[in-house]
């Protein structure tokens, strides 16, 4: 086992409060979010002038804060989502300062709080109580109403100032990459709806944003109802504009130097804040709607996060955010516009450790034809279009250090300057640590992001590999013989690949809630990841069988030659347990040995023999990973001490 100063370590990282989902109540002066500094997640409420922070519940909310919270429209209650174990079936409940919680919606499946009436009388959420993730009404006396029925996922809409309209983005043309923003009257869908379905005699109407293939979305109405806030790719790069219902005219924000994403309309509905993606940082805009100017918020180089699905403006017209850094975890702010002054609201609790003891993050470049020096031994490629490709490095200060390669999830995804823990973890062990955002990765425009489709585990998997080797190459301090593959859900898949398509460059690898048999995952995860992820990156298996089957780390399971950790949770619902279990029976009927648990192949703190050549742990009460303290613990365990055991002492 690992000793145990260094599980001191883990517990103590593990253990670091975690601040999540943060939004404003309706009139601006309070904040609600989850926190964990109890040692459990719970809401919490803070007053925004006094700085009282009082918490809510009571062992009432999920241990994973993966799903936000939003407040009721009177500010009396916050609506949170609840599933069983991590399964993300979730139900949506209200609890009140009090802490009685009642039951708002609950259906079999997913359900997803998208909005909530301004005159309280319902909310709208998104199920898969029907199959595919559409649009429903759950009014308070518990009468439910189908207001969308598409055969592609909408997951979300926003209503109007007034409730009388819903704005939502969903796909009915055959081009699998669109998006388009739809409008409708609530009344409409209610009496004539659903929109989309056989007998649709409904209002919703197409706003017709961007060219076919591209993909636009509606984030929030204007104060007069008559606005939307809509981002469009149609020119490559993710752009913010301005649309008028009265006109059905764009008035597009922003000159195309960089990838943004709109966030809300300011105070008065005369500002635009968004988002800016440059190199691996996340940076604050705002944008004068009269002159048309925008320009950066005045924070340091790392990551800003305006929550998924809240209310970011305080009563005072501050707006409220989340910030970090590689080196500090995130700080709750009120950020003024007007004068570019921040007051920390909630500050980040770093525990028994300061910046100081954290990893930088160096952000490098590279090109990548997708085609690495070492052999494919799975899939051969011809060179790829050769783009400039930028990566994460945490250092450890170690020499020689062994290093971790930690391909992102997604795929649709991005790592960023943002503090990290899994991989202060890493770090923390001796172990430095390399974030690669392949091609396919967001940040860069549609273009970089399509360069992933039809060609899952393609070049994207050779970027990860021409990463490492240009690692290897400019840093004589990584020991090459000391390199492991580590990653979760799709970076698990990554970790798999990894390990068949190019074995030679890896000594060991984690694969964590990974994908191994791509038409098994297409036919037994949520309708909405069969659609939005399978059948637009790979089609489906009845079109191109032979690219699922090819492009599967089950069907060359032959190739592992370094040990490799299997680690799943058995709630997982996105990405199915049966994953791991079926690569575990295909390297079974191979002849591959299960084995080498930390009290087999330990004794005394030293390893007694070689472990055999895979190892597997199924993680209970856990879907797909989970931020509760005590399962992150587990997690850390299981990873540190394989990497200890098979990577070598770091």
């Amino acid at each position: 086992m690992v000793p145990e100063t260094e599980r001191d370590v883990i517990d103590e990282l593990a253990a670091l409060p975690t601040l999540a989902h943060a939004t404003a109540s309706p009139d601006g002066d309070r904040v609600a979010f989850y926190y964990d500094d109890t040692g459990r997640n719970e809401l919490h409420v803070l007053d925004a002038e006094s700085g009282e922070r009082t918490q809510w519940s009571d062992g009432d909310v999920p241990r994973n804060a993966r799903w936000f919270v939003k407040w009721s429209a009177d500010g009396e209650r916050v609506f949170f989502h609840d599933d069983e174990g991590g399964n993300e079936q979730n139900d949506v409940r209200a609890i009140n300062p009090d802490g009685n919680v009642e039951t708002v919606v609950e259906s079999d499946g997913q359900n997803i709080l998208h909005d909530v009436d301004p005159d309280g009388e319902y909310v709208i959420a998104g199920s898969t109580r029907d199959g595919q993730m559409n649009c429903y009404r759950h009014d308070f006396d518990g009468e439910v109403t189908q207001l969308t029925d598409y055969d592609r996922a909408i997951w979300s809409s926003t209503l109007s100032p007034d409730g009388d309209h819903i704005a939502y983005a969903t796909n009915e043309t055959d081009d699998y990459d669109n998006t388009d923003v739809y409008v409708a009257s609530v009344a409409s869908l209610v009496t004539d709806g659903p929109a989309g379905g056989p007998d649709d005699d409904s209002d919703a109407r197409n706003l017709e944003i961007g060219e076919v293939g591209a993909e636009a979305a509606a984030v929030d109405w204007g104060p007069d109802g008559e606005r939307l806030l809509v981002s469009d790719n149609t020119e490559d790069l993710s752009r913010c504009g301005v649309y008028n219902l009265a006109d059905d005219t764009v008035r597009w924000l922003g000159d195309l130097s960089y990838d943004e994403h709109p966030e809300c309309f300011g105070e008065d509905g005369e500002t635009v804040i968004a988002t800016r993606n440059r190199d691996a940082s996340t940076v604050p805009v705002v944008y004068d709607l009269e002159s048309g100017a925008g320009r950066e918020l005045d924070l340091p180089e790392g990551v800003a996060d305006f929550g998924r699905a809240g209310n970011s403006l305080l009563e005072d017209g501050r707006l409220v955010l989340k910030h970090t850094t590689p080196t500090r975890r995130p700080d709750l702010l009120a950020y003024d516009v007007g004068d570019d002054t921040t007051e920390t609201l909630t500050e980040a609790d770093h525990g028994p450790f300061s910046p100081e003891d954290f990893a930088d993050a160096e952000y490098v470049t590279f090109e990548s034809d997708g085609v690495p020096e070492a052999p494919a031994e799975a899939v051969d490629h011809d060179p790829y279009e050769t783009l400039e490709i930028g990566a994460l490095l945490y250092d450890t200060g170690e020499r020689p250090s062994p290093l971790i390669v930690n391909p992102h999830g997604g795929p649709r995804a991005r790592d960023t300057k943002a503090f990290n823990l899994y991989a202060q973890v890493l770090v923390q062990q001796g172990f430095s640590v390399l974030h690669v955002n392949y091609r396919g990765s967001t940040g860069r425009g549609r273009e970089f992001i399509e360069e992933l489709y039809d060609d899952w585990g393609g070049a994207e998997q050779g970027d990860v590999a021409v990463a490492l080797e240009h690692v290897l190459d400019n840093h004589e301090w990584v020991d090459e013989d000391s390199v492991a593959v580590f990653g979760g859900s799709y970076g698990g898949y990554s970790a798999y690949w990894q390990l068949v398509q190019y074995p030679s460059l890896y000594d060991a690898g984690v694969a964590w809630i990974g994908l191994t048999d791509l038409e098994e995952m297409y036919e037994t995860t949520m309708p909405h990841f069969k659609t939005e992820l399978m059948k637009r990156y790979l089609g489906t298996p009845e079109e191109n069988p032979d690219l699922y089957a090819e492009r599967s780390p089950i069907t060359h399971a032959e190739n592992l030659e370094a040990p490799l950790f299997m680690i799943h949770g058995v709630n997982d619902r996105r990405v199915p347990v049966s994953q791991a279990r079926l690569f575990r029976d295909r390297l079974d009927e191979l002849g591959y040995e299960e084995g080498g648990t930390p009290e087999a192949s330990r004794e005394d703190g030293e390893v007694v023999e070689e472990a055999a050549d895979y190892e597997y742990h199924e993680l209970g009460e856990e879907g797909h990973a989970s931020s509760d303290i005590d399962q992150k613990k587990r997690m850390f365990r299981l990873l540190t001490d394989f990497l200890d055991r098979r990577v070598g002492e770091a």
